[in-house]
C-alpha cells in the first residue's frame, strides 16, 4: 500500500512537471485620453496669426506684453500646463538654438 502511494505522488509530481505554463494574461487595455473640446469661440483670439511672422526669428524679437498674463514664452522641451486659454498667446522656441518654432493660441 506504501509503494503505491509512492508511486501515485510520485506519477503526480512527473506530470505535474510537465505541464506547461498558461500564457499570461494581455496587458489591461489603457483607457483613451479624451480630447478637449474645440473651443466654440473663434480660433485666432490671441493674435497667434499677426505674429507668425517671428516664426523662425530668435527669440529676444519676442515682443515685451502688455498683459504678461496673456502671453506665455516657453522652450519647445519645457513642461507647461495644459490649461487652454484662448486669448493667450504662446511662442515655443528651440532651446538649443533660441528660434521660434510655433505661434498658437492657447
Amino acid at each position: 500500500m506504501t509503494r503505491n502511494l509512492i508511486l501515485a505522488m510520485a506519477a503526480g509530481l512527473l506530470l505535474a512537471s510537465c505541464a506547461s505554463e498558461p500564457a499570461p494574461a494581455p496587458p489591461p487595455e489603457q483607457p483613451a485620453t479624451p480630447r478637449p473640446a474645440p473651443p466654440s469661440e473663434p480660433a485666432d483670439q490671441c493674435g497667434a496669426a499677426q505674429a507668425q511672422r517671428l516664426v523662425g526669428r530668435h527669440r529676444s524679437e519676442i515682443p515685451v506684453p502688455v498683459n504678461p498674463g496673456l502671453q506665455r514664452v516657453a522652450c519647445t522641451t519645457c513642461p507647461v500646463t495644459m490649461d487652454f486659454h484662448p486669448r493667450r498667446l504662446n511662442f515655443f522656441y528651440d532651446a538649443e538654438t533660441g528660434l521660434i518654432k510655433e505661434v498658437r493660441c492657447g
